[in-house]
């Protein structure tokens, strides 16, 4: 079998933590923020995880992770 390659997009937007868990970023924060609230902002900041029901199919664009 040939390697498997890995997801470019999925390997910029994604990092797993040791204990296994896919960590992603807020989307609506990068362009357009004079029109956006502040308390709009300031929740789009940090890191949440991947919801459970989209778990297997962000694993299987990053085979190596």
């Amino acid at each position: 079998m040939p390697k498997m390659k890995t997801k470019s997009g999925a390997k910029k937007r994604f990092t797993i933590s040791p204990s296994g868990r896919i960590k992603r970023s807020h989307a609506f924060k990068r362009h357009i923020l004079t029109k956006k609230d502040t308390k709009t902002k300031r929740q789009l900041r940090g890191v949440t995880e991947v919801h459970a029901s989209d778990k297997a199919m962000v694993r299987s664009m990053l085979p190596y992770a």
